[in-house]
């Protein structure tokens, strides 16, 4: 089981307002593959936090349908586990952020992966160069 960052959602699922460069559209490509194999069955994880940063992009950039049909079928798949979080876990993350120097959102994600025994991230995030983790999607 991998855990999907929200970059991986938002690169996937926005449509650029211009063309991309090479180092977005590859990123697209990747994501939409990424995507691909969630759809087709591989297990990931993910949290709340991290759908919700993702459907407020959607939002702002698309529409406020768009959002809410996107959290409903990715919510709908068998092979997403979504972890739950408290503000006990939100407390714990925000130590790791300042200790690490990342987003507290990236050490909420280092967090439950932990939590879970999940060692490989899909991300293009480069704070979790920082973590202990396998990235899988650079």
């Amino acid at each position: 089981m991998r855990f999907v960052d929200s970059n991986i959602l938002i690169y996937a699922l926005l449509k650029p307002k211009m063309e991309p460069d090479g180092r977005i559209a590859e990123m697209k490509k990747r994501s939409l593959e990424i995507i691909k194999r969630i759809q087709d069955g591989e297990k990931v994880a993910t949290t709340l936090i991290h759908l919700s940063e993702v459907a407020n992009i959607i939002a702002s950039r698309s529409s406020v349908k768009a959002s809410g049909e996107f959290i409903k079928e990715f919510l709908s798949l068998k092979n997403v586990e979504v972890a739950e979080v408290g503000v006990e876990d939100y407390l714990k993350a925000s130590l790791i952020a300042i200790e690490k120097e990342i987003d507290v959102n990236d050490a909420l994600a280092y967090l439950k992966m932990r939590e879970m025994g999940i060692a490989e991230v899909y991300t293009f995030d480069k704070h979790f160069r920082k973590l202990d983790v396998v990235i899988v999607s650079e």
